[in-house]
C-alpha cells in the first residue's frame, strides 16, 4: 500500500453548494451541483468521469448521479458505511482505484437534507437492530445521547470539564465568524451563552452539538501525474486509513475493554505507519466534531496528547489560529455545516491552497478525520 497509494494521487476539484437549515432543491440537484461545480474547478469534463464513492446514507446513488452530469463508462463506484465515519474512506477509495489503474477521475461526494427533512432516530419503534435493540430501550435514543454517556464516563476518569468542551465550541464558532459560508457567519459565541443554553443531553448543551444543515459537497480526484497539468494547486493524498477495533459494538464502545478507546486509536496505527510525518508535523488538523468531546477524544487516538490529555490540550487557545494545532478552520460541523464531515474535507483542501477563510500560515499537512466513536476513517493531505 505505502508503495502504490503515498501521494499518488490528488485532489484537483472542491465543490459546494450553499448551506442553510432548509433549501429547495433536492438531494440530487444539490449533489450534481456541487459535483459540477468541482470539475469545474478541476478543468475536467464531466465525460471523463469514470468512478463515484460515496456513503451507504447516500440517497442519490451513482447511477443517477452518472446519468444526470453525463459521465462516460463507469469503471469503479463504491459506498462506505457508518455515516460520518465514512467521509475520508470515500477518499481513500477513489485514491486505492487511481493509484491502480482502477479508474482516472473520481468523484466523492455527500448531500443531505436533514437540515430540512425528517431526522431518523425519531421513530424509534422501528429502528431496534441489533445494537440498537440493547440502547433505545434504555433512553439512548438519540446519537447526543450516546455519546452523552461516553463524556460523563471521560469527565468521570480524566477530570474534563465543561470549560474544555466550551474551548472546543468556541474555536470552531471563531473560525465561522470568519467564514462567509458557514451557517453561524458573524454570530459570536460567549462563555455566557454556552454555559446558560439549554440541554440536549446532559452534559452535552446546546453548543455541543452539530448543526442540521442542507447541502451539499464533492471533490475530484485524479493522479498525481495527471494533477499538475490541471488548473489548480494539487493536493496529495499522503495516507488514508479506516479503523474497525476489536469489541466494537454500536455507535460507541461501551461494552469493550476500554469505552475510551474509539475507533480513531485503530484507525491512526495505520494511518501514521504509511505516512511520511508524524502528529507534530501536522500543520492543521479538521478534526470530526458531530459533538465536541469527540475532539479531545480524537486528539488522543491520533497522537497529539497522551491519554486522558485530549481536555487539558484544548487550553490556553491551543485549537485557535495561532495555537499549538488549529483546528476545523471553517466553523466545522459545530458552527459552518454537518454534511457527515466533508466539509472537513474540502476545508483541508483549501488550507493547503492557501485559499481559506482562517488560513494557517504555510500550511503543508493537514490530518482530516472522520467520526470517532463509530468506525471511521482519515486521511493525511500535504501540498
Amino acid at each position: 500500500m505505502s508503495a502504490t497509494l503515498k501521494d499518488a494521487t490528488a485532489i484537483v476539484g472542491i465543490g459546494q453548494t450553499a448551506f442553510a437549515k432548509q433549501l429547495v432543491e433536492d438531494e440530487k440537484t444539490l449533489a450534481c451541483r456541487a459535483i459540477l461545480t468541482a470539475l469545474e474547478d478541476a478543468g475536467i469534463s464531466p465525460a471523463e468521469v469514470d468512478a463515484f464513492a460515496s456513503y451507504t446514507m447516500e440517497d442519490t446513488d451513482e447511477v443517477e448521479i452518472a446519468k444526470a452530469i453525463g459521465a462516460g463508462d463507469v469503471t469503479f463506484f463504491s459506498k462506505v458505511g457508518y455515516g460520518g465515519g465514512g467521509s475520508c474512506a470515500t477518499v481513500g477509495h477513489l485514491a486505492a482505484a487511481v493509484a491502480t489503474g482502477q479508474a482516472n477521475v473520481g468523484i466523492a461526494w455527500r448531500s443531505r437534507k436533514r437540515g430540512s427533512g425528517p431526522r431518523p432516530w425519531k421513530n424509534t419503534q422501528v429502528q431496534l437492530p441489533t445494537p440498537a435493540q440493547w440502547t433505545r430501550p434504555f433512553g439512548l435514543l438519540r446519537p447526543a445521547d450516546e455519546i452523552a454517556m461516553l463524556t460523563r464516563r471521560y469527565m468521570h476518569e480524566y477530570g474534563a470539564t465543561r470549560d474544555h468542551l466550551f474551548n472546543v465550541a468556541l474555536a470552531c464558532r471563531n473560525r465561522a465568524n470568519q467564514n462567509p459560508a458557514a451557517m453561524m457567519y458573524e454570530r459570536p459565541l460567549t462563555r455566557e451563552m454556552y454555559m446558560t443554553s439549554r440541554w440536549i443531553s446532559e452534559p452535552l448543551c446546546l453548543f455541543d452539538n452539530c448543526l442540521e444543515t442542507d447541502g451539499a459537497l464533492a471533490v475530484v480526484i485524479v493522479s498525481a501525474e495527471r494533477a499538475r497539468d490541471c488548473p489548480q494547486k494539487p493536493v496529495y493524498v499522503h495516507s488514508v486509513a479506516q479503523g474497525l477495533p476489536s469489541q466494537h459494538h454500536g455507535m460507541v464502545n461501551y461494552w469493550n475493554d476500554d469505552p475510551l478507546r474509539g475507533p480513531s486509536w485503530a484507525a491512526a496505527q495505520h494511518l501514521w505507519k504509511q505516512a511520511d510525518f508524524a502528529p507534530e508535523d501536522v500543520d492543521v488538523a479538521q478534526i470530526y466534531d458531530a459533538f465536541t468531546p469527540l475532539i479531545p477524544l480524537s486528539l488522543e487516538g491520533y497522537g497529539f496528547c497522551g491519554r486522558g490529555e485530549g481536555a487539558a490540550f484544548t487550553e490556553g487557545g491551543a485549537l485557535e489560529i495561532g495555537g499549538r494545532l488549529p483546528v476545523n478552520t471553517s466553523g466545522g460541523g459545530l458552527s459552518e455545516a454537518y454534511v457527515h464531515g466533508f466539509n472537513l474535507i474540502t476545508e483541508g483542501v483549501k488550507q493547503l491552497r492557501g485559499t481559506s477563510t482562517a488560513q494557517v500560515p504555510d500550511a503543508a499537512t493537514c490530518l482530516v478525520t472522520a467520526g470517532e466513536g463509530v468506525p471511521t476513517s482519515a486521511v493525511l493531505l500535504r501540498s
